[in-house]
């Protein structure tokens, strides 16, 4: 493990229990009345099946400049397999990416996205053309990303399963709501 990995991996780290606590919330749902009432049910989870949640926090400040956009990392010096390859290949069910707040704890905006809605609009945009908003942005430190724009995915399958933060539910006070690319 590189030591770049391990500081940037420490400091997402730290916003770890506010994802967690989000991320719950979205796990469990109200069990219906006949459950309660035969089966001492009262929440059940929304899938019996493992979830796994890719976590993607942003150093402060991006917030108001990106507030509808998120980014994989597509390329790393080392060769390494990427964010981006891996959730082609079909890894991770959510990702949660956030924009962290200038404390160190709080989230200014964030976004939980079904990662399989993404594949399928990734799959609409190779195959039929679909008019997703991404681009390619490079690092100085040699590594690239992608970068997608929320507001262009289709309606259908919903990508956004939830969002929030201290900066929502009016994006206008994050910024304007034109393209930044």
């Amino acid at each position: 493990m590189n030591m770049e990995y391990s500081i940037n991996r420490q400091w997402s780290d730290q916003y770890l229990p506010a994802i967690r606590r989000i991320v719950g919330a979205h796990l469990l749902r109200a069990a219906p009345d006949w459950l309660d009432m035969r089966h001492a049910t009262d929440l059940m989870m929304l899938d019996g099946r493992d979830i796994r949640v890719a976590a993607r926090v942003r150093r402060p400040g991006y917030a108001a400049r990106y507030p509808f956009d998120f980014t994989l990392r597509s390329q790393v010096a080392s060769g390494a397999m990427t964010e981006l390859e891996k959730v082609v290949n079909g890894e991770g069910d959510w990702l949660f990416y956030g924009h962290a707040g200038d404390d160190g704890v709080s989230l200014d905006l964030w976004w939980l996205i079904d990662l399989r809605a993404f594949r399928a609009a990734l799959i609409r945009h190779a195959m039929n053309g679909y008019p997703l908003r991404c681009g390619n942005k490079a690092n100085t430190d040699g590594t690239w990303f992608k970068w997608f724009d929320i507001r262009s995915f289709p309606t259908d399958p919903p990508l956004v399963i939830a969002r929030g933060g201290r900066l929502w539910p009016n994006p206008k006070s994050i910024g304007a709501l034109e393209l930044k690319h």
